[in-house]
């Protein structure tokens, strides 16, 4: 059977790593093989630290680095690169080394609400502003502009004029836990590597 060697790249409090190593734990074919992490006072280090999950700490200055990330990945024998509320550009010569190998999740429809400095409450924000009737995830992969990489799932929510920015939030967290991981593993699951 072949096992698919994963990483996770996060910076923040982790609830999507939560869901995917939840998840991928019941799938004999899919093995995380360590969080990667740019934030050494982020939340997701605990998580780690609390299910024995391997986990990488790094400076954003080896994020920036043209080859870091690539050799680290490569030595790994990473299959997939999943990013998990990861706040950092990835570098052009990982994305290449990489290519439809890396998966982001954006709180949002994209194309709208993203771009470079839309994440999280931010993008939160502005859905709340701009008064649309719904927003949601998008699950895409990642090329060398923001968001902008080959789109492989949306999901959708209703807002009503009750919303605030923080249930927007919590409504869209809900798809992302919910979502994220069966789109992963089935990508996972479909990679010719």
């Amino acid at each position: 059977m072949r096992i698919f060697s994963i990483a996770v790249f996060a910076s923040g409090a982790g609830s999507n790593f939560i869901r995917l190593y939840d998840y991928f734990s019941k799938i004999d074919e899919i093995d995380i093989s360590f969080v990667l992490c740019n934030n050494p006072e982020a939340y997701v280090l605990n998580e780690c630290a609390q299910r024995s999950q391997r986990s990488i700490v790094i400076s954003n200055d080896d994020v920036a680095n043209e080859n870091f990330l690539t050799d680290l990945c490569i030595s790994e024998s990473i299959d997939c690169i999943i990013l998990a509320g990861f706040l950092r550009k990835i570098p052009d010569n990982l994305i290449r080394a990489f290519t439809n190998r890396i998966v982001n999740i954006h709180p949002s429809i994209l194309p709208d609400f993203g771009g470079k400095g839309m994440y999280g409450n931010r993008v939160h924000q502005a859905v709340f502003e701009a008064g649309v009737q719904e927003t949601g995830i998008t699950i895409h992969f990642v090329n060398e502009g923001f968001d902008e990489g080959a789109k492989i799932a949306q999901f959708y929510v209703s807002i009503n004029a009750s919303d605030t920015p923080e249930t927007i939030k919590n409504k869209v967290q809900h798809l992302e836990h919910t979502y994220f991981p069966l789109v992963c593993a089935e990508i996972i699951k479909g990679l010719d590597v």
